[in-house]
C-alpha cells in the first residue's frame, strides 16, 4: 500500500503513516457503536473514552490538513525535483518546462500554443495561458529572459528606411491622363492603392480636365489633394469624346456625371428632333440641368 502511494503520490514514510492513522481512527468511529453493543456490561465504554477518540480524531485531521496546505496538496513524481533556471519561453522544450516544475500535459499545453504561432513578448503574456496558475507565474517570473527578435527590428528598420527615401525623394510631375499606376505611385503621398483608385475613377469619366476632380476620388479629400497637387498636370487632349448625335445608351452607363433618365431624355430628343448642333441645344432637354450639362461639356462633340 505504502508503496502504491509513493509511486502515484509521492508520499513519504511519514505522510504515509499519517495517512494510515487518520484512516484507522475514522473506521474506529464508524465501528465504535457496534464495538459497543458487543462488549460485556461489566466492562462498558465510557462517554469520556468517546470524546477522547473524537478528540484525537479531529487532532489528526487537523495535522493532516495542515500538512496538505503546506506542500500543496498531494504530491506528485517529480513535483519535489523542479528546478529553477533563467529560459527564454519562446525557445523552451517541453523537458525544460517539466524540469521548471510543471506537468506533462501543462508542459505539452504551452509547446501546442507555440506551433500555432503563439508567441511571448514580455515575461506577463505568461499569464495568459491557463496551465499557468498565479502561484507558478509569479515563482517563474525572475527566471525568464526573452531575446529581441532580431527579425523584427530589421523589418522595422527597412521600413523606416523606406519612408525615409520616400518622404524624402525628388518631386516630379506626372501627367494623369496617360500615366498608369506605376507613374502614378512616384507622386509623394499617393501610394498604390490611390494610384489604382484614380485609373479606374479616370476610366469611368474619360479622362480629367481640371486638377480639382482628384478630389471625386474615393478617399482623396482636400488635404490630401493639397500635398499633390504640384505634381500632377493634365493633358485635355488624352480626354475620350462622346458624340451626343450617335452615343447609346451603353456609352454613358457607367459614368458619374449624368443619371439612367437624362440619358434616356438626351437620346429621345434627339430622335424626335434631330441632332444637336452644339452644347447650347442640351439645355433644350428639360430634365437637363445646367450643373450635370456642365460637368459633361468637356466630354461631349457634336
Amino acid at each position: 500500500m505504502r508503496k502504491w502511494l509513493d509511486t502515484y503520490f509521492g508520499f513519504n514514510r511519514k505522510e504515509y503513516n499519517g495517512l494510515m492513522t487518520l484512516l484507522a481512527l475514522i473506521g474506529l468511529t464508524m465501528l465504535l457503536p457496534y464495538v459497543y453493543s458487543l462488549i460485556k456490561e461489566e466492562e462498558p465504554i465510557t462517554e469520556a473514552d468517546v470524546m477522547a477518540i473524537q478528540e484525537l480524531l479531529l487532532a489528526e485531521q487537523k495535522k493532516f490538513s495542515n500538512k496538505n496546505r503546506e506542500t500543496g496538496g498531494l504530491n506528485y513524481p517529480g513535483k519535489d525535483k523542479s528546478e529553477l533556471f533563467i529560459f527564454n519561453p519562446n525557445t523552451i522544450g517541453q523537458a525544460g518546462w517539466v524540469q521548471l516544475g510543471l506537468s506533462e500535459k501543462q508542459a505539452s499545453a504551452i509547446i501546442r500554443y507555440r506551433e500555432k504561432g503563439g508567441r511571448f513578448r514580455k515575461a506577463e503574456d505568461l499569464q495568459k495561458m491557463y496551465t499557468i496558475n498565479e502561484a507558478t507565474y509569479d515563482r517563474l517570473r525572475p527566471y525568464v529572459r526573452i531575446a529581441e527578435d532580431r527579425s523584427a527590428v530589421k523589418e522595422s528598420t527597412d521600413a523606416a528606411f523606406k519612408r525615409d527615401i520616400y518622404e524624402n525623394r525628388m518631386p516630379v510631375v506626372i501627367e494623369i491622363n496617360g500615366a498608369d499606376t506605376t507613374e502614378l505611385d512616384k507622386i509623394r503621398g499617393i501610394g498604390m492603392t490611390f494610384a489604382n483608385r484614380i485609373v479606374k475613377y479616370r476610366d469611368r469619366i474619360g479622362g480629367f480636365y481640371k486638377k480639382e476632380q482628384l478630389m471625386e476620388v474615393y478617399g482623396l479629400d482636400s488635404v490630401k489633394y493639397s500635398k499633390i497637387k504640384d505634381q500632377v498636370q493634365i493633358d485635355v487632349s488624352r480626354i475620350k469624346k462622346i458624340n451626343v448625335n450617335t452615343v447609346s445608351f451603353e456609352d454613358f452607363k457607367f459614368h458619374p456625371y449624368i443619371r439612367y433618365k437624362q440619358v434616356n431624355a438626351l437620346i429621345q430628343y434627339r430622335k424626335q428632333h434631330g441632332n444637336y448642333s452644339n452644347i447650347a441645344d442640351l439645355n433644350k432637354v428639360a430634365i437637363l440641368d445646367q450643373e450635370t450639362i456642365d460637368r459633361l461639356a468637356a466630354y461631349l462633340e457634336f
